[in-house]
């Protein structure tokens, strides 16, 4: 059922989400009309939704809407899965956490940041009926999109790009034996495997598996990425010490795949894991089998 479109087509639907802020003295709305705070709200709502639907890809950013006292986010679903992952994540909290994680950082707010989030497919009140996800993704997918995204968020996303390419890595020189890999892939153990975007599930099965090294592995993607250079290793250790190894790691590469953006690509965390010696853990992120 919510496979399908309701033309025949691919697969596609528009949700709306709702914010406001509960936090003293901080009013969403007014903060994205203010053309300092518009890009931190953007990003804020921009790095929420790729930890909370998979990466970023299967959906876009439409238009932000004045629904005062709400600010409201127009997003277009183009991936079942991307919604559907969407979806558990706003069922279960997630989303409301990711939201203030993000904004307390960005917004350098010294205490949690809470938001009240509701969430609608046209007429549709999908926080009524969370508990039928299938009834949701139907909701989402009659709900069609009616207009291209705004010139505005075109600028938010270019700027975002821009700030991403700035911390991006330059390109390594390609050797005669490299030249026959396809650009899109990467080598590793002698086989060749197609090169992405991190995941939410990459992230996960590493910061399960890394243990204490993830400090090493940090260091290794801190040759290539800004934001892991100097003291930014054990800045980390020490916010998330009483969280423990598993919110440590999970956090490195969250900090990572924010500076990198679309070049956070799972061939440098290999690369990383690599020049640790954890190639165990690579092979368990690349679900292959370990070497006898």
């Amino acid at each position: 059922m919510a496979d399908k479109i309701v033309d025949g087509g691919p697969w596609m639907g528009c949700a709306v989400m709702f914010l406001q802020s509960l936090y003293p003295g901080v009013d969403l709305l007014s903060l994205y009309k203010d053309e300092q705070g518009k890009f931190i709200v953007f990003k804020v709502v921009k790095l929420t939704l790729s930890d909370s639907a998979g990466g970023l890809v299967g959906y876009e950013i439409l238009k932000f809407h004045d629904a005062e006292p709400f600010l409201g986010v127009e997003v277009k679903f183009v991936h079942l899965a991307a919604c559907q992952q969407f979806l558990e994540s706003y069922r279960s909290g997630a989303v409301r956490q990711l939201l203030s994680q993000h904004a307390c950082r960005l917004l350098a707010l010294p205490q949690e940041f809470i938001v009240e989030t509701k969430l609608k497919a046209s007429a549709h009140i999908l926080d009524l009926c969370l508990d039928k996800l299938d009834v949701c993704l139907q909701h989402i997918n009659l709900s069609q999109p009616e207009r291209l995204r705004d010139e505005e968020i075109d600028h938010l996303e270019q700027q975002l790009q821009s700030q991403a390419l700035g911390s991006s890595p330059q390109p390594p020189t390609i050797t005669q034996e490299e030249s026959a890999i396809p650009s899109n892939c990467f080598k590793f153990q002698n086989r060749v495997f197609e090169d992405r975007m991190l995941t939410a599930a990459d992230v996960q099965s590493f910061s399960n598996g890394v243990g204490r090294q993830w400090k090493h592995v940090g260091r290794a993607l801190g040759k290539s990425c800004r934001a892991l250079k100097g003291p930014a290793i054990d800045n980390l250790a020490y916010e998330y010490e009483r969280e423990g190894l598993y919110e440590q790691a999970y956090q490195l590469l969250n900090r990572f795949i924010q500076a990198e953006g679309r070049a956070a690509k799972l061939s440098r965390l290999v690369k990383a894991l690599e020049d640790s010696k954890l190639t165990s853990l690579a092979e368990n992120i690349l679900d292959v089998q370990p070497r006898e």
